[in-house]
């Protein structure tokens, strides 16, 4: 596989320090969803209901504000935005340890609110400093650091946590994100390119959410319904056949095949659509369920699924950086949070409901399908967009 278009992304002035950072940012986040529920659980002797509570006011929180954050980025610039929400993050974290459940539960929905999006910041980044013919790779690339943090965060809160205390890892939690938003307030990586000039007032929200842009955030939410529905699948299923002791190997294995996905869509010199990708992670889903034992035969069953992962939400954000208009570039990133965290956020219930009133094999089935129906719609409106776009281009030409 040539690697040469990484080369080239990696050879652009500031690209390799911006990612290094932004792999950083990410993760604080990646590490303290489990860290919290384990603070919760162990330390404060409440049930995993409780804990949920918390991590589901802290996302309900981050999907609320980061269209708005996004908003404040356009208007007043980085800086700001981040010496604002790299105080709270931090402030939160490092309090997080000395707080009774109460206070925890009522505080996490305005620091999930206020938190650095540091998401949607390294794709406006990677949107100003990489030229359009480059962002698939440089996307992809950024999909795959997602992925590595997402094996290293959770791994490293758990072991603090385990070997430590939960208030330690809290803190060490704290400490970095402040520490990286220190370094992002010094470093203030653009946010636009130096082409990208920005004049007038800011364009009202019905001239550019178009119909194309909300399909894009729908199949977005559809993508991620499937993910989180497969990995809950995947730890039900291993639990019932009495082999959770494997599910970390699983779960690094479904990791490392996002990751080669993502580094052959960004590689490659043409890929496969946003939807394409995105009805291929559902499709393949689907069916696991029916060899979900032995561990190991669940693990290979998966990576089909997996290695279209990460190339479905590189697709996305190239889809949403390609449609938003330069001036709003901020608050349509924080949209595709938004929908993520949607996603995120109903598809473990309901594919939950589905396994607990059947069995662990038709979580993949609830995962897949849930994935389309969300999807469908958004490409239902995609059809009809290229329709009227295609009735409508011959009168204008």
């Amino acid at each position: 596989m040539p690697l040469q278009p990484y080369r080239r992304l990696l050879a652009l002035p500031s690209v390799p320090s911006s990612m290094l950072l932004m792999f950083f940012a990410r993760l604080p986040i990646t590490a303290m969803g489990i860290t919290l529920t384990l603070h919760v659980v162990t330390d404060l002797g409440r049930g995993y209901g409780e804990a949920g509570l918390v991590g589901t006011a802290t996302t309900a929180g981050s999907a609320l504000g980061a269209p708005l954050i996004g908003r404040a980025i356009d208007r007043y610039g980085l800086r700001p935005v981040v010496a604002v929400c790299g105080v709270v993050s931090a402030g939160y974290l490092l309090a997080t340890p000395h707080l009774p459940y109460l206070a925890l539960v009522l505080v996490a929905l305005p620091a999930g609110l206020l938190a650095v999006p540091a998401g949607s910041i390294a794709r406006q980044v990677l949107a100003a400093q990489v030229p359009a013919a480059q962002r698939r790779t440089a996307y992809s690339l950024d999909t795959v650091s997602v992925e590595v943090t997402f094996m290293i965060g959770p791994s490293l809160g758990i072991l603090i946590s385990t070997q430590v205390s939960s208030a330690a890892a809290l803190t060490s939690i704290g400490a970095l994100s402040g520490v990286v938003a220190v370094l992002l307030y010094l470093m203030n990586p653009p946010v636009r390119a130096d082409h990208e000039v920005v004049t007038g007032e800011r364009p009202p929200l019905r001239s550019w959410l178009s119909r194309e842009l909300v399909a894009t955030l729908l199949i977005a939410t559809g993508a991620l319904f499937v993910l989180v529905g497969m990995e809950l699948a995947a730890l039900a299923s291993l639990r019932e056949n009495g082999e959770v002791d494997w599910t970390g190997v699983v779960i690094a294995l479904m990791c490392v095949a996002s990751l080669v996905g993502g580094i052959v869509h960004g590689a490659v010199h043409r890929s496969l659509s946003q939807v394409t990708l995105m009805v291929l992670l559902a499709v393949l889903t689907i069916p696991v369920g029916l060899v979900d034992t032995p561990w190991w035969l669940l693990a290979l069953v998966l990576v089909p699924a997996n290695l279209v992962c990460a190339p479905t939400l590189a697709a996305t954000t190239e889809a949403v950086s390609s449609l938003a208009p330069v001036r709003v570039r901020g608050e349509a990133m924080g949209l595709q949070d938004s929908a993520t965290r949607i996603g995120l956020a109903i598809g473990g219930p309901v594919v939950g409901f589905v396994m607990d009133h059947s069995a662990p094999g038709w979580g993949f089935v609830a995962s897949g399908l849930g994935g389309l129906a969300l999807a469908s719609v958004g490409i239902a409106l995609r059809v009809r967009f290229g329709a009227r776009t295609a009735v409508r281009a011959p009168a204008g030409s």
